[in-house]
């Protein structure tokens, strides 16, 4: 059973790094509909506007509560966010409250007494910021599912792929999963989870380089073969991570192996996005995109350097 203290940091660092994911995959929903589907559009915008609001009031009650590896891992705000945010905005013409990633990049490390995580104020104001980010969550993934479903049937047009707005669901099911953990104070770095992390990620980030793969302009020949090839890499860790089930002595030497190469895509999407914020890159990848799969890339290679020390 975790502690008072393991659940609110667990709360309030799970909760910084999804809501903003939320976030974002609400405005990548919402710049994506035709003008026929203006109401779909409101739709996201008004779910990218409840998970900034949720974000917020995350971020004023987390100074001095993130350990400094998650504030240092590059997976909150990169140097890259504001620039990827000032970008995004002036090519969709859809706001951004950039004050938000301001706070983030002026957030401290870990300071707190250990007596003011018993505090009963702080704990109760964290269950329900949990609560009402479960809410929101289950919501966005049934509008995810409402989009795909219609897509599917041909009732309306995105220029998302069907395949994108699943795996966005995913990440917001297991946003769901892990939230509901903490609410009942469990675990969330038993070895069953560190597997399900691991499988969960590697399929992630094959996922990340088959678009990126995908929304190249077709002259990038160089870099269409770089994301092909990490997405066969993570196609073949995924299938292995499912087996350390049955073999989970294998468990430290294979995350070293994901380690090293979830290390290459970060870098890959590093260049990425630089090239993107600095228009050096041809494609149809919004600079938040881009920032955001790093970001991602950023919190994996933390769960691994976190696992390799068990």
């Amino acid at each position: 059973m975790l502690s008072d203290k393991e659940f609110i940091i667990c709360s309030i660092e799970t909760n910084l790094f999804f809501l903003r994911i939320s976030k974002e995959h609400s405005l990548f929903l919402e710049a994506s509909f035709t003008p026929k589907n203006h109401e779909l559009s409101s739709e996201a915008g008004n779910f990218k506007n409840l998970f900034a609001n949720l974000l917020a009031r995350t971020i004023s009650i987390s100074d001095g509560i993130v350990s400094p590896e998650v504030l240092s891992s590059g997976e909150l705000v990169t140097d890259f966010t504001l620039r990827a945010e000032m970008g995004t905005e002036f090519y969709t013409g859809i706001p951004i409250d950039k004050n938000i990633t301001k706070m983030e990049l002026g957030m401290t490390a870990g300071i707190r007494h250990e007596k003011n995580y018993t505090n009963p104020k702080l704990i109760e104001q964290i269950l329900m910021l949990n609560h009402e980010a479960i809410a929101a969550a289950t919501a966005l993934a049934q509008f995810k599912s409402r989009i795909l479903n219609d897509f599917l049937c041909c009732r309306i047009f995105t220029t998302n792929y069907p395949l994108l707005i699943d795996h966005i669901r995913r990440e917001t099911r297991f946003y769901i999963m892990i939230l509901t953990k903490l609410q009942n104070r469990e675990q969330v770095n038993t070895i069953d989870a560190i597997i399900d992390q691991e499988i969960f990620w590697n399929r992630i980030m094959a996922e990340h380089s088959k678009f990126i793969r995908g929304l190249l302009d077709p002259s990038e020949v160089e870099l269409f073969d770089m994301a092909d090839s990490f997405g066969k890499e993570f196609d073949n860790l995924t299938s292995r991570a499912m087996t350390l089930n049955k073999n989970p002595e294998m468990i430290p030497a294979f995350t070293r192996e994901n380690l090293n190469a979830a290390n290459k895509i970060r870098a890959f999407k590093t260049n990425g996005t630089e090239g993107l914020i600095n228009c050096k890159l041809k494609s149809i990848i919004l600079p938040l995109l881009g920032d955001h799969v790093l970001r991602e890339a950023n919190h994996f290679a933390r769960i691994l350097n976190f696992c390799k020390k068990l």
